[in-house]
């Protein structure tokens, strides 16, 4: 196989799924000897992706004005040097596949698109769906996209789940003393209790609200105080909403034992000092890597059944599927999980390695077809 030239075009490279992803991809293309070029406004994760081999090229593709389409003649003229285009987000895609379209098809790259979100579907969405290659990270959104979009041709759709590393998030994970130390030195309440976790950004939809409802009902178990971790950020449009979660949790008189620690880069430490973690998302997720990472530690994780949750949560630890909505339920499982501190998830099987490994054989399949 020759060397291949891909770009992935995303939004920007700040956090999350689809940037971490992104990334991965890009090691693997660059650990092949093929070439691996991002586009994006940009981020904290560039210097990661640059360190890694990559390139990485700046273009405000995250935009959604109809100024961004200002954009097409500079990615019209890129798009050609590529022998494949992988895109990963609705508006850049739209703007990618707009400049793709617009060459004749012996100059157009080939074009991969993975569908990361149970998107509202309507025509903006469809464009997700347009790839030569579709990829669903879960049967969830496989299932999503052939009942919403019944034009796509199921023969393009490859399922991949995403995956972790098991070097990076090894059983029984015991962080190192001084981290350990610092980290009870600035939670010092926590470290005698049973910490829970909701690893998430701070928005409406992803269940923190759930999370306190919990907390307040979940004082003890076993004659151990049980505390609250928040694992993760707030941009400047939830500072509201992180407001509004304070004063919630002061009215429950839980704030002694409710932890905001903001974002993390040593994810794999302060999840394995956790001894129960939460998916607890107001609708479905098409998947939930997080939830992944807790389980390759051994640490157990409690989600609502449905959307990628049920998947992953129901293949490595079944026992913490709750029906969704049931607050109830969810205080029940919690206190029956915790109660018994020695059981863990199954081995994990989503591995990134094969993440990896199907989608460039994605590629490959790709660039092996004549480009007119």
């Amino acid at each position: 196989m020759a060397q291949l030239s891909v770009l992935q075009v995303l939004p920007e490279l700040n956090s999350g799924g689809v940037e971490r992803g992104t990334l991965e991809i890009g090691a693997a293309l660059v650990a092949r000897g093929d070439q691996s070029t991002v586009l994006s406004n940009g981020g904290r994760l560039v210097a990661t992706l640059e360190s890694q081999g990559s390139e990485h090229v700046s273009l405000p593709v995250h935009r959604k004005s109809p100024w961004s389409l200002r954009l097409i003649p500079k990615l019209r003229a890129l798009l050609p040097a590529y022998n494949l285009v992988h895109v990963r987000s609705r508006m850049p895609a739209w703007l990618t596949y707009l400049a793709w379209k617009s060459l004749s098809p012996a100059l157009r790259p080939r074009l991969v698109s993975t569908v990361h979100g149970l998107y509202s579907v309507n025509g903006y969405s469809a464009v997700m769906t347009r790839g030569e290659r579709v990829i669903a990270i879960s049967e969830c959104v496989r299932e999503y996209i052939l009942e919403n979009y019944p034009a796509t041709d199921p023969a393009r759709l490859r399922l991949i789940h995403r995956g972790v590393d098991p070097d990076e998030f090894p059983r029984c994970y015991r962080a190192a003393e001084s981290w350990r130390s610092d980290f009870y030195a600035a939670f010092p309440a926590t470290e005698h209790a049973l910490r829970i976790a909701l690893p998430a950004r701070i928005t409406r939809w992803k269940g923190h609200t759930t999370f306190l409802e919990l907390l307040a009902r979940l004082t003890d178990v076993g004659g151990r105080a049980v505390h609250g971790l928040f694992i993760g950020d707030a941009d400047r449009k939830r500072q509201p909403f992180l407001k509004e979660l304070k004063g919630r949790a002061k009215s429950l008189g839980i704030s002694d034992r409710l932890h905001f620690l903001g974002h993390r880069s040593d994810m794999r430490e302060v999840l394995s000092e956790c001894h129960l973690t939460y998916n607890l998302s107001t609708h479905p997720e098409p998947f939930g890597r997080t939830m992944i990472e807790a389980m390759s530690l051994g640490v157990p994780v409690v989600a609502w059944n449905y959307g990628g949750a049920a998947e992953s949560v129901a293949a490595l630890f079944p026992e913490g599927l709750v029906p969704p909505g049931d607050v109830e339920a969810l205080v029940r499982t919690s206190r029956a999980v915790l109660a018994e501190p020695d059981k863990m998830p199954a081995p994990n099987t989503f591995l990134r390695s094969r993440m990896q490994a199907d989608t460039l054989a994605v590629y490959d399949e790709l660039a092996a077809l004549p480009r007119s």
